[in-house]
């Protein structure tokens, strides 16, 4: 039967990259929200994309793999220069290619799960701190103009350490099915994410 969940678990894992290949364009959008603002705004923002959602529980599951310091440094290290990125944003700083970039973390995110967990934790937190910056760019400069900065931004961090926290749990699933096992198996699920991603139409 304990053989069964990490079996099912998988085979369920196996299916996503399928099923982003079938998403709409509309997934990679991040409209505004209406009339909301502030918080509720900020934390709709990173839900609204599954590229998003994505390259955040990936934080969260390679931190859970690395294990030690980077369970605190990777996704402290993705909010930090997150909100950096945003500060870009709705400065309207011009920064190109965010959206490629922001794909692009994903596939990078599950490639280091692959081979990359030897790697020291401050050279994987510089590399998911890069990437966070694209990640906030896009949330800040899509802000919707009825949104309080500082309240956006707060609501946006609250969204994004929940799906790290999600990665996290994630990640400790993996582990239990045997580290030489589930960080292979774990990242090459969200590297071809990640690809269907980069592969869908711009």
């Amino acid at each position: 039967m304990k053989r069964l969940f990490p079996a099912a678990l998988m085979a369920s894992m196996a299916a996503l990259p399928a099923a982003l290949v079938l998403l709409p364009q509309a997934a990679l959008a991040h409209p505004g929200h209406g009339a909301a603002t502030g918080a509720e705004a900020g934390f709709l923002h990173p839900l609204m994309g599954a590229d998003h959602i994505l390259a955040m529980v990936a934080v969260g599951l390679l931190a859970a793999l690395k294990g030690g310091r980077a369970l605190w440094a990777l996704p402290g290290s993705f909010l930090a220069l997150m909100s950096a990125g945003a500060g870009l944003g709705m400065s309207g700083v011009a920064l190109p290619h965010a959206e490629t970039a922001i794909a692009l973390s994903i596939v990078v995110f599950g490639l280091a799960a692959i081979v990359g967990l030897r790697a020291p934790v401050a050279l994987l937190a510089a590399v998911v701190g890069f990437f966070a910056v694209f990640h906030g760019y896009t949330h800040g400069a899509e802000m919707p103009d009825t949104a309080s900065g500082l309240s956006f931004g707060l609501g946006f961090l609250i969204a994004t350490a929940l799906l790290h926290g999600a990665g996290l749990a994630l990640g400790a699933a993996g582990t239990r099915i045997g580290a030489s096992r589930g960080a292979p198996a774990l990242g090459a699920v969200v590297t071809g994410a990640g690809l269907a991603l980069l592969a869908l139409p711009a």
